[in-house]
């Protein structure tokens, strides 16, 4: 589960990809300048350690950028052409902030999440010093070739956590993750990509919006 706490974050998640937005190959606007978030999920570390969370973010009426972003109390060693920027969380502290897509964490659990066990988090916001879960802004699923269709982590998923190792990285839109156990290909402007002959796809639904959103997809070695 994800713990939410009641803090303040200096600069804003939004400020830090405001500032990085513009710098990438399939950014289509000439700005960030009124950047909003319009949904957002996350994943869990198995180990607890590293906070991951897809934000999807517009301008006006322009696309929707899905950005994916680790969390860390320290910084990713030979990770900084991916850092997006560092913050001050009020209760937890200096948090490096990295394009997930870099920080290996987040490929094994996407792995994990499109060919495994893994779920979407559940996200509790502590409320006098008590956890109250809050209802998802996004509900992610992920559909396996034949058709079988689960909701990340159902019991009915490819039993055993998966992890593999990342071979390399290819900066894009899909971003391309190659690992051991196949090809990860992380969408970024949401609606644009079509959709892919893989082994597994991650769609996300959210309120007010027809049709599920292609998020990521895989082909298996």
């Amino acid at each position: 589960m994800a713990l939410l706490h009641q803090a303040e974050i200096t600069p804003s998640k939004l400020e830090l990809i405001e500032a990085w937005l513009p710098d990438q190959s399939w950014f289509q606007e000439p700005s960030a300048e009124g950047l909003a978030r319009v949904a957002a999920y996350r994943f869990d570390d198995p180990d607890g350690e590293v906070g991951i969370e897809a934000l999807l973010v517009r301008i006006g009426a322009g696309p929707v950028y899905q950005v994916p972003l680790t969390y860390r109390g320290a910084p990713l060693g030979g990770a900084d052409a991916w850092l997006v920027g560092t913050t001050e969380h009020s209760v937890l502290g200096k948090r490096w902030v990295y394009a997930a897509c870099g920080d290996p964490v987040y490929a094994a659990v996407l792995a994990d999440a499109l060919f495994g066990t893994a779920g979407q988090a559940d996200e509790y916001l502590e409320v006098d010093g008590q956890p109250v879960l809050r209802k998802p802004l996004m509900t992610v699923t992920t559909t396996r070739a034949g058709g079988r269709t689960d909701a990340p982590g159902d019991a009915t998923a490819t039993a055993g956590t998966v992890r593999g190792v990342v071979r390399g990285v290819v900066s894009g839109d899909p971003t391309v993750i190659e690992t051991d156990l196949g090809t990860l290909a992380v969408v970024h402007v949401l609606g644009a990509t079509p959709q892919p002959d893989a082994d597994a796809v991650l769609t996300g639904q959210r309120d007010g919006i027809d049709g599920p959103l292609l998020l990521a997809y895989a082909s298996r070695a």
